[in-house]
């Protein structure tokens, strides 16, 4: 291949894109984002559209596939060239989610078996081109190409000429097109873009492989003498009460213009402040320098200057101040305009505390791939948008750019709605995790990665730490980086995950967890660290790291139905000093929209596409769906970042004590309420009064409440419920969104006696109860059936085969003991089957996943306990057989039958020690189809469970059977309600309470899936509703945990052998109309 095509190749030695010391050729050096304009008023507003300066190429482009970079012929690449049989293709985009191969997932392994620098021989190579037109009126100026990125790398080519090259698929490259355009006239422009490359081994993220133009393309013209780049930085001084603004404008020239350089240049310098204010009476005005500050064809101007009492930038104020510079030539006229936004706001670390602005903040962050269930890594202004304000809505203060530099529109967002961001270089080697840190091959990528990072980010003020990358090991590679960044801005401190981590030869081992990496981390930030490890390095007095904090850059994997625990952390982060919070891995899940033969859509993941190999649905694991709506889980997360709390409620003085959770802002812009429920029923109410209470402060408010002058009915229970909303509208959520809510529980001993009970009339007495048992053969065969004129249930095989009263079938089966649930993704992933610790590789092992429920005769007695009169007693025995055990759970039931209908139901469970940690303990009761209603008294109204419920708040909740399904993208348990008092379920005409007995909450699910339907399904589209309703009534189901990726379930939360007592009762009831509900003797809310 001849060297004038692509700039693959010179004799004798690697093509271009396998030579890792080869970053790029022509391509400009970088600088911030920036866009010129012709007056200092155009260049305050900012608006890049507004620029004469300035041409979007996105749109349509003609667009070829060839199977590798050898099939790329000179006519592909030639000006003139027929393009009219060439397909067209959106840009930005990916080619792989455009009909141009396919996508392709992986964790850890790279995508194919070749070490680096070398690649498949079959790389798909997108050739892409369009025309445009430079305005006439661009004559004399020089005129730049931007690519906001390319995967993996890009070559260039205008009217036929070769123009440049560049690396790093998530960083622009930009080229000067000058020389090479016609002005006034028609242009083409040929991207081609090689998919795998010596640069594809430093960008093993964990995401889904693409291919393409992802960023957007854009022209912009610069006069031959230009303002190259601004970087400015807003320090805080005077205990943070003044600002500091130091800017350096970097003044650009083509070399051996007549123009430049020579005296009398000048860079005119004015501030605004957040309302649009001079901050300046006269602007500031410094010279260009000539000479010895010489860099890349660039001279510079230098500014310091105090500005008092400013407004400081801070997540939850982010005052953006405008910095507008504009470039003067010798005789004084304007040449050009340009402006970037300021935030003054100081980084520090010290005393095991990340600060900014002198105080603490508490990183309630999560980690940001770039992902659309269409466009793949192709995202615009308007995707941006939607995740920087979920975010925000959602109370997430922080995000780590995983793992890789973002668009930079996303930090415009961060800037301006107020998000603290890890800025992260697109570094991340983790299938060859130690060779290419210490590579003097890839040494120069390494740095590149960092110093363009930085180069085009510094100015935003939402950046509070650079990133060294991801799971790339740590060796010199890493000390170059973290060198040039401390020297270039040392006002940042720096993070890197593998640098706390040993490394280094044993004799140089670090003593202590996490005292390692000083260099290249000033933050200990390690991944899936569990409560007591990062609790142990908090209360070890004698560790010898005293500066630095801990915040965890990835923890809480959120995949599937997950976050089990999440409360516990934030309870370890708010109770130890040198504990700061961290990232939840992670933002969103990565299913691709794709359709089945008959049309459903379901969201596909690796493997879907035929791409081997695969690690299948690791790539799903966001606190939102891939259409950002939330998950249950983030639910939990909005509350415990809560900006507000109600701790506690003194009743003899009416006095509700709060709490302000922020850093900074009081909780002035909030709007408090109060109601105060009795089981689930709203009793009285109202407004909190203005809420003054200072950033990290307490206060209490008086509400009109005597809880002394309500009778509390016999067994209620009451609860004050707290809420919090916007009180007018900001940027990122309408007034009346909800930020935060509480719930208090208020005992009995501060209400009222109740009244004496009124002597009523004699309830309906219904007829004793009549037991007949069929003689035949198999005692355990023989129907036994106990009923009278209400009520009826019959029993054969030893299990409760109809329940019936006042005529109406209840029941299809059960109650039937069930240990099995449908596996999460933490339990197991299904694809899996080589990770043995896992708890469903253990389960199958045991053979929990295969257990056989078989029965014992029944029995039958007069009586029951209670001393109900005219009652029966059936004692049942069930028995769950595995491999590991013939009697691995044991249950007896003693059910005892009233002659109203009434069914108590004593359940005694026996944990065999051969089935350690079970996935539930519990029954299942099917019902038939149109068993719809449901109501409950418990939490909700979100799914929850044992170690993942604080946010669902125990309240009267009314919803469907079908609309209790969670459709996680792997199919698994989902549902649950943890520390129900009663639920019931009816189908408009008859229906079931069920009432937990002795104060001892039960968990539910209702369903139209079984536990079993969830195991088998890979997909939602696999899932076939059944018409009848399962109904799965739990003593206790194992938590979620996040052993996905990191801890699995706590110990507190786990099903141990053992013996355990568990009761509760079924009250059939008819609904009347109006919705009212009445069982033979009762009438129910």
């Amino acid at each position: 291949m001849s060297s004038n095509l692509l700039f693959l190749d010179r004799e004798g030695c690697l093509p271009t894109f396998l030579n890792p010391e080869c970053l790029s050729l022509n391509r400009l050096p970088m600088g911030a984002t920036l866009y010129r304009f012709l007056t200092a008023a155009a260049a305050r507003e900012g608006s890049r559209e507004a620029s004469p300066w300035f041409r979007l190429l996105n749109g349509r482009w003609r667009f070829r596939m060839a199977a590798k970079p050898a099939e790329v012929t000179p006519a592909d690449l030639a000006a003139g060239t027929d393009r009219s049989g060439w397909e067209t293709i959106e840009v930005p985009g990916n080619w792989t989610m455009q009909g141009h191969g396919h996508p392709h997932y992986t964790n850890v392994q790279m995508p194919f078996p070749e070490e680096p620098p070398m690649v498949p021989e079959a790389n798909p190579t997108g050739i892409y081109a369009t025309t445009f037109t430079v305005p006439r009126e661009w004559e004399g100026r020089r005129v730049v190409i931007h690519f906001g990125g390319a995967e993996s790398v890009l070559y260039v080519y205008v009217n036929g000429r070769p123009v440049g090259m560049g690396k790093d698929s998530r960083l622009p490259s930009e080229f000067d097109l000058t020389p090479h355009v016609a002005f006034g006239g028609e242009n083409e422009v040929v991207a081609v873009v090689v998919k795998w490359s010596d640069a594809t081994f430093l960008e093993d993220q964990d995401q889904w492989w693409m291919g393409g133009l992802h960023r957007e393309v854009y022209l912009h013209a610069t006069g031959p003498v230009h303002l190259a780049d601004l970087f400015a930085r807003g320090g805080l001084e005077n205990g943070y009460r003044d600002g500091r603004l130091q800017l350096t404008a970097k003044v650009g020239f083509t070399p051996g213009n007549a123009l430049f350089p020579r005296p009398g240049w000048k860079v005119r310098l004015q501030l605004f402040d957040p309302k649009g204010k001079a901050l300046f009476r006269k602007p500031l005005e410094a010279p260009v320098p000539t000479g010895s500050t010489l860099e890349y064809g660039r001279l510079q101007a230098d500014f310091d200057v105090a500005v008092p009492c400013v407004a400081a930038w801070s997540a939850e104020r982010p005052a953006l101040y405008r910095a507008v510079a504009t470039l003067l030539d010798p005789v004084g006229k304007e040449i050009e305009a340009t402006s970037v936004r300021v935030g003054f706001r100081t980084v520090e670390v010290r005393d095991r505390m990340l600060l900014v602005n002198g105080r603490r903040v508490l990183i309630k962050g999560v980690n940001r791939h770039d992902h659309h269930d269409t466009k793949g890594k192709a995202l615009d202004r308007e995707t941006l948008r939607l995740d920087a304000v979920a975010m925000k809505r959602l109370n997430v203060n922080a995000v780590r750019t995983s793992h890789y530099p973002n668009d930079p529109h996303w930090l415009d967002l961060c800037d301006e709605l107020g998000l603290y961001v890890i800025d992260e270089a697109n570094l991340e080697t983790h299938a060859f995790l130690h060779q290419l840190c210490r590579d003097r091959r890839y040494a120069g990528a390494f740095l590149d990665r960092a110093v363009r990072m930085v180069e085009r980010d510094k100015n935003h003020p939402s950046v509070i730490l650079w990133s060294l990358g991801n799971e790339s090991g740590y060796g010199p590679n890493h000390d170059a980086m973290a060198g040039w960044i401390r020297g270039y801005d040392p006002t940042r401190p720096l993070h890197y995950e593998p640098g706390i981590w040993p490394w280094l030869p044993e004799a140089l081992m670090p003593k202590k967890r996490y005292d390692g990496g000083y260099r290249v981390t000033d933050i200990v930030c390690p991944m899936y660290a569990t409560i007591d490890q990062i609790v142990e390095w908090a209360t070890d007095r004698d560790h010898p790291d005293r500066t630095r904090p801990l915040i965890l850059c990835e923890y809480s994997h959120a995949m599937g139905n997950s976050n089990g625990s999440l409360a516990d952390y934030w309870d370890a982060f708010e109770k130890y000093p040198g504990l700061q919070g961290g990232f939840i891995w992670e933002w969103i899940d990565h299913g691709l929209k794709q359709k089945t033969a008959d049309g459903k859509e379901y969201w596909a993941y690796g493997g879907d596409f035929g791409d081997t190999p695969n690690d299948l649905n690791f790539v799903c694991d966001g606190l939102v769906w891939p259409d950002r709506k939330p998950h249950p889980a983030a639910r939990e997360f909005q509350y415990l970042a809560r900006p507000a709390k109600a701790l506690a409620f003194d009743a003899k003085r009416a006095a509700l004590r709060l709490s302000n959770a922020r850093d900074f802002a009081d909780l002035g812009d909030l709007r408090g309420s109060w109601e105060l429920k009795i089981d689930g029923v709203v009793w009285a109410g109202g407004r909190l009064p203005v809420l003054r209470i200072a950033a990290g402060r307490e206060g209490t408010v008086r509400l009109p409440l005597r809880l002394g002058a309500i009778a509390l009915p016999p067994g209620a229970e009451a609860f004050l419920h707290v809420g919090f909303e916007l009180a007018r509208a900001t940027v990122w959520a309408p007034a009346g969104h909800r930020v935060g809510w509480d719930q208090i529980a208020l005992p009995a001993r501060a209400f009222a006696p109740p009244p004496r009970p009124v002597r009523r009339s004699r309830p309906f007495a219904p007829s004793p109860l009549r037991v007949v048992q069929e003689r035949k053969r198999n005692p355990n065969a023989d129907p036994i059936k106990i009923g009278n004129e209400i009520v009826r249930l019959a029993i054969v095989d030893g299990r409760i085969a109809s329940f019936a009263w006042q005529g109406r079938e209840l029941l299809l089966a059960g109650p039937e003991l069930q240990v099995w649930r449908g596996p999460t993704d933490n339990d197991g992933i299904k694809g899996w089957t080589h990770e043995a610790w896992r708890p469903l590789s253990k389960w199958r092992a045991m053979g929990l996943d295969g257990a056989v429920v078989s029965a014992s005769p029944a029995r039958v007695r007069r009586g029951g306990k209670g001393g109900t009169p005219g009652a029966v007693t059936v004692t049942l025995e069930q028995i769950a057989s595995c491999a590991a055990s013939p009697r691995a759970v044991v249950l007896r039931q003693d059910c005892t039958l009233a002659p109203d209908g009434t069914l108590s139901i004593e359940n005694r469970f026996t944990v065999s020690p051969q089935v350690p940690d079970l996935p539930r303990l519990g029954v299942v009761l099917r019902f038939a189809a149109g068993w719809e209603e449901l109501r409950w008294l418990g939490r909700g109204p979100d799914e929850s469970y044992a170690d993942r419920k604080r946010s669902a708040l125990v309240d009267l909740h009314e919803s469907t059977v079908t609309a209790q399904y969670v459709p996680y993208i792997m199919p698994q348990e989902h549902g649950n309600h943890a520390d129900v008092r009663w639920l019931s379920l009816g189908n408009g005409t008859v229906g079931l309470r069920v009432e937990a007995v002795s104060g001892d909450p039960l968990e539910f699910s209702a369903s139209h899936f079984t536990a079993h339907d969830l195991y088998a399904a890979l997909h939602t589209y696999d899932l076939r509703p059944r018409p009848e309703t399962i109904l799965n009534l739990d003593w206790k189901q194992r938590g979620l945990g996040t052993h996905s990726c990191g801890p699995d379930t706590l110990p507190p939360y786990t099903i141990q052998p053992g013996r355990f007592l568990w009761r509760y009762r079924l009250i059939p009831f008819a609904v009347e109309a109006g919705g009212g509900r009445k069982s033979q003797n009762h009438t129910y809310h």
